[in-house]
């Protein structure tokens, strides 16, 4: 039978490597760890808010264009979209599925 220990000292001792669930019953202390689970200090950021946009009425393809246009330039304006294109090709995955061909 081959075993192998998830939890173990390392380096001499100076290093206690848990691999596996651990577990502190009550009444258990944990020293040397003010601050480690604090949380960060900073201060939250307000999102950007979109100025008031009504619904579309447009009842032509001219109009509704004019619409989107007026959206696009209000989140580019607040900064939830960019202003300029962004290079994506980089990122895009493979469009033709693997070959799945089975040859025993």
């Amino acid at each position: 039978m081959n075993t192998s220990a998830r939890n173990y000292h390392a380096h001499g001792g100076s290093e206690w490597v848990v691999g596996g669930k651990l577990t502190f019953l009550p009444g258990a202390e944990v020293e040397g760890v003010e601050g480690l689970f604090d949380l960060p200090t900073t201060e939250l950021v307000q999102a950007p808010v979109v100025p008031f946009i009504p619904a579309s009425e447009a009842t032509t393809v001219a109009q509704l264009r004019e619409d989107i246009n007026r959206l696009l330039t209000a989140l580019k304006d607040v900064g939830i979209m960019a202003t300029i294109p962004v290079d994506t090709t980089e990122h895009v995955p493979d469009t033709e599925p693997p070959d799945q061909t089975f040859n025993p």
